[in-house]
Parts: structure tokens; sequence; C-alpha cells
């Protein structure tokens, strides 16, 4: 087996019953489709194994010390590369601003293969923000942890600023068009 068909099968196991925000969709697409997007992008297999792993420190049971005994030090690093510090204690909701500038400072000084993830991984909520935002409107934001459109914009246009030596690629204009759509297109 792979170093990609084994990272599937353990972010399929970690995020076994979880659902994205619809609560509908199961969790493990959104991995999926991020290291679908990352292989437009690359053909290294550790950065699509992390692409797949991506959330799964964040979002379940495993540690960042269960990442790098499967998969390695490089897929360990990547996964680290994208995944927030929680503020212990403090609710998601009120520790959201915080928890996004601290990522967009380890982001300015990331190198290319943190920044595809991180591109794969925002086109892939972008998607999701763009169904949802054509379904629901501004509503949408109500489903998520930080309800402000104006405050989400901030963090996705700082996103796209840091992500611009990924400019030529497909994924990132798909990204800034998906984002100007559900966000408008002027910076208020």
């Amino acid at each position: 087996m792979n170093i990609v068909e084994k990272a599937m099968i353990f972010a399929t196991n970690a995020h076994s019953g979880q659902t994205r925000k619809d609560e509908r969709t199961p969790y493990i697409l959104h991995p999926a489709e991020v290291a679908s997007i990352a292989a437009t992008m690359t053909e290294d297999a550790e950065v699509i194994a992390a692409c797949l792993l991506h959330d799964t420190v964040e979002d379940t049971d495993t540690t960042i010390e269960d990442i790098r005994r499967e998969f390695g030090e490089k897929v360990c690093s990547l996964v680290a590369g994208d995944t927030e510090d929680e503020d212990a204690g403090v609710p998601r909701e009120e520790s959201w601003y915080s928890r996004k500038e601290k990522s967009l400072k380890a982001l300015m000084n990331s190198d290319r293969d943190v920044k595809i993830l991180w591109l794969s991984d925002k086109l892939s909520n972008m998607r999701s923000f763009y169904r949802m935002y054509r379904a629901q409107g501004d509503a949408m934001w109500q489903h998520f942890n930080q309800k402000d459109k104006t405050v989400q914009r901030w963090y996705y246009r700082t996103i796209a600023d840091l992500l611009k030596d990924l400019g030529a690629t497909a994924a990132y204009e798909e990204y800034v068009w998906r984002m100007n759509v559900v966000f408008g297109e002027d910076e208020d």
C-alpha cells in the first residue's frame, strides 16, 4: 500500500461518523477533495497524503505524534503547518480571531508544500461556501464559529494575498473567483 492509500484509510477511520457544516455531507469528502486539488499542483505523494490527514489532529482524537509515527516527519510537518493551536479552555467562537491570526503568521513563513496544502484546503472550503451562499445567502454564516461575514472576508482575502506565489495555478484562480462571489469583489 502506498502512502496516499494509507493516508486515505487512516483519515477515513479518524473522521468516521463526522459530517461537514451542512450536517449531511460525510466529512471524509473534504480531505479527499483537498488531496485531489493538491494533485493538480504537485505529484509529491507526501504532500497529497498530508492533505488527506490535514484535519485529523484538529478535529479527531489523532495526535501529531500519531501522524509522525505512521507517516514520517515530512507529512507530520505539513499537517502541523495547517493545524491551528487551540486556546485551552476558550470556546472556539471566542478564540476564532486569535487562532486565525496565529495561523496566518505561520503561513507567511511557510514553504511551497505547506502553501499547496493551505490553498487546497481553503479552495475546498470556498467551494462549500459557494454552494451554501447560493442556497442560503448571508444566512449561511450562522453555521460557523465566526458569524461576521466581514471578519470571514478579512481572513480569506488575507490567505489569498499570502498565497499569491501560487497565483499561476488554476486552483488559485478558482479560489479568488469563488471568494469574490461569496464575499463580493469590493474590499470595503
